[in-house]
């Protein structure tokens, strides 16, 4: 069976004839990941560059490319210093309400735990089957992908709903609270991730 996974994982659909307003802590949080993720193996990641949010230099790229370093430090990631990251990290920002076809699984915690993954070297037989799921996410979504960078392929998407971005002050709390919600499904920690107060306050920038 040819893997499901490739640079994106999901299919986005324009939504239609909903309306009403939603606040973070009613946001829908969803994940779902590759069955081929080498997730015990990866310690360092880079952005992605290139047209987008990614290596937007407005003050919401800023701040999300600020919050997921920050996040995935505290979880023990580096940034690659050799310029060959094992993860690399895209995010979008969708306005209004989407469509997408994520996937219906076990935790990834749990799939961890299990110590098991498919490779082109897993029998036809054994290969996990993916369960699509169609979901509606609500006024704005905030989807963060981080991708193999040996195989360029998606391992693992992260996106919550009610992404409205409001100006100001209140901008930066929310997007750093969505960037939180999200990587809470994603409780891969690495070696190293112990870290002092005062590095996990700085975001164990270098």
């Amino acid at each position: 069976m040819k893997q499901a996974l490739h640079l994106l994982l999901l299919t986005l659909f324009v939504g239609s004839g909903i309306s009403g307003c939603m606040t973070l802590s009613e946001a829908r949080v969803e994940s779902d990941y590759s069955y081929s993720g080498k997730f015990h193996r990866y310690r360092t990641f880079e952005f992605m560059q290139g047209p987008g949010l990614a290596s937007d230099s407005s003050e919401v790229g800023k701040v999300l490319r600020e919050a997921i370093h920050t996040r995935l430090r505290q979880q023990g990631y580096r940034p690659a210093a050799s310029g060959k990251p094992d993860l690399l990290v895209n995010f979008q920002l969708f306005a209004g309400n989407i469509r997408l076809r994520g996937y219906e699984q076990q935790s990834l915690e749990e799939w961890i735990k299990r110590g098991y993954e498919d490779d082109e070297y897993t029998p036809e037989r054994m290969r996990q089957t993916y369960q699509p799921v169609n979901m509606l996410m609500s006024d704005g979504t905030l989807m963060v992908t981080l991708i193999d960078a040996r195989n360029q392929r998606a391992v693992w998407n992260g996106y919550a709903s009610g992404v409205e971005v409001p100006n100001g002050i209140s901008m930066d709390l929310l997007l750093r609270r969505t960037v939180r919600s999200i990587f809470d499904n994603y409780r891969v920690f690495t070696e190293g991730y112990l870290m002092t107060p005062q590095e996990a306050r700085s975001g164990g920038r270098d």
